[in-house]
């Protein structure tokens, strides 16, 4: 497998995923805004959308978009148990996985974190907070994991979560929320994953810095 990420980016979550699975893979950067691979040849060649994750699969196929991707990895590697089944708690883990896409992603993270979102579209965002995250809440104060254990659920939701503090949202104000986010940031796994891809986030903003400077 060769995964196509950006440092920091919803890719994290796959990353998490292969290291809970213990699987072996290439991981290759990407500059989303250049849409270029590190190598220097078109991210657009491998994902139209140019878009991370993507994941070069074993079968040769590229799968796009998180939550295929997810439970693409999870599926490929059963022992590690971060899918159900076929069945009601597998469609408890797409629903949250939904909701992280769709109402913590991308309605609520996205225009917070886009640098040409204007104030009134970030207000409009911030707003979708409390609803949001008081939901989290709600589910994290009697439970460890979104579901009864760990899942490629959990690992998009910590990657997600860790955006808050780039994106103005405390977490305090959720208390079991914040919690969860705190103890999933020491699990092995996440440890490996965020600290290795925190440090390529500075390195690649350090380089922004110097090519900001030298223009």
């Amino acid at each position: 497998m060769n995964l196509y990420f950006s440092p920091l980016a919803c890719s994290l979550a796959t990353r998490i995923a292969i290291y809970e699975a213990g699987a072996d893979a290439r991981f290759t950067s990407v500059d989303t805004r250049a849409k270029r691979v590190e190598d220097g040849s078109d991210f657009l060649a491998v994902n139209p959308m140019g878009q991370v994750p993507a994941l070069r699969t074993d079968e040769g196929f590229v799968l796009s978009e998180n939550t295929a991707v997810l439970q693409y990895v999870a599926d490929r590697f059963p022992a590690a148990q971060l899918a159900p089944p076929t069945g009601a708690e597998r469609a408890r883990l797409q629903q949250w996985l939904g909701f992280i896409g769709t109402e913590l992603h991308k309605a609520l993270f996205v225009p917070l974190l886009d640098p040409m979102a204007s104030a009134d579209v970030k207000a409009y965002a911030r707003a979708k907070a409390a609803l949001r995250l008081g939901i989290l809440q709600d589910r994290l104060a009697a439970h460890e994991f979104l579901l009864d254990r760990f899942t490629v659920a959990d690992a998009y939701l910590v990657t997600v979560l860790n955006w808050g503090q780039y994106s103005g949202i405390d977490l305090a104000q959720w208390p079991a929320v914040r919690d969860y986010y705190q103890r999933l940031l020491k699990r092995p796994s996440i440890v490996k994953a965020v600290g290795e891809e925190f440090d390529l986030y500075r390195a690649e903003k350090a380089r922004q810095a110097r090519a900001a400077a030298a223009s």
